[in-house]
């Protein structure tokens, strides 16, 4: 498995693409991606069908994360959101199972336990210090060296950027390898992450939230390490389904939408489908001798 530290070394800065399900993780191999994300909002929406308001468990985000790094061996970034769970206890057993798991990596972050979309409003972050510990803990329970621990914080939109800078060098110091700092802005506050902090940074750049679409070039210029696209293709593949089923209803055959779908030989070419069928063949005429 490779690691998101190679991944980094490889690529500047690294494009992390999210990827809601395993094929979609396949999907974003074949693109060219060098690693690739579960998003805690992605799993809330996608496989539970309700907000990311904190309802999600760590069972809930495993069984997705067992499922991508089954049949994609690239560096997964998973979505811990404040570790699920009030104690040490919690954090600690995050960071072994996704471990143990597959994972190459997590970002735990500082808004108390009944967190909110870091694109809405009335968010609330713990103290500084509260979340020191969090990183503390989930530092001295990683099993694998290599295992990235990011911390995010969403102190910008309630705190300022003097403060969120303030409660990332202390992040830092406590043991992350890299820093999220949500719902920024402006070019040059990233700069300003970047230029300050001993760690790679981390740029969010999704979708209809608060920070525009800056393009990599850009992100690059100003400093960030690495830019992430948590639900690009979620958004593309719900708003593809809603079509798709609205057209069936009404007109009452697929006729109209057929040049939108992936087609059968596409489905069967990136699952690998004719390995797997071969792989039968020959178990049936092996059997049969």
């Amino acid at each position: 498995m490779t690691t998101l530290q190679s991944a980094l070394a490889g690529e500047w800065p690294l494009q992390i693409v999210g990827t809601i399900n395993a094929n979609h993780a396949l999907l974003a191999k074949r693109a060219g991606f060098k690693a690739i994300y579960l998003s805690g909002g992605g799993v809330a929406a996608g496989s539970l069908g309700v907000p990311d308001l904190g309802i999600t468990n760590l069972e809930d985000v495993l069984t997705d994360v067992r499922r991508i790094t089954d049949v994609c061996d690239l560096p997964l970034l998973v979505d811990a959101d404040t570790g699920f769970g009030p104690s040490a206890f919690n954090i600690r057993r995050t960071v072994r199972s996704l471990i143990k798991n597959g994972a190459a990596g997590m970002h735990i972050e500082d808004q108390i336990g009944a967190k909110r979309c870091g694109h809405r409003p009335n968010k609330e972050v713990v103290s500084k210090d509260e979340m020191v510990d969090r990183i503390k803990v989930a530092v001295d329970a990683r099993t694998d060296g290599s295992f990235m621990i990011m911390a995010r914080t969403d102190a910008l939109a309630i705190e300022g950027v003097n403060a969120a800078l303030d409660r990332a060098h202390a992040y830092v110091e406590a043991g992350a390898d890299a820093v999220f700092p949500e719902a920024i802005s402006d070019l040059a506050t990233y700069k300003k992450f970047s230029s300050r902090l001993q760690a790679p940074i981390l740029a969010n750049i999704t979708e209809f939230g608060l920070t525009p679409l800056f393009t990599v070039d850009e992100l690059g210029k100003s400093g960030v390490s690495m830019v992430l696209y948590p639900l690009s293709a979620f958004r593309s593949m719900n708003k593809a389904a809603e079509k798709t089923f609205e057209s069936i209803r009404k007109n009452g055959t697929q006729a109209d939408v057929i040049g939108d779908m992936q087609t059968r030989e596409e489905l069967y070419e990136r699952i690998n489908y004719y390995e797997y069928e071969r792989a039968l063949d020959n178990f049936s005429n092996n059997k049969e001798k």
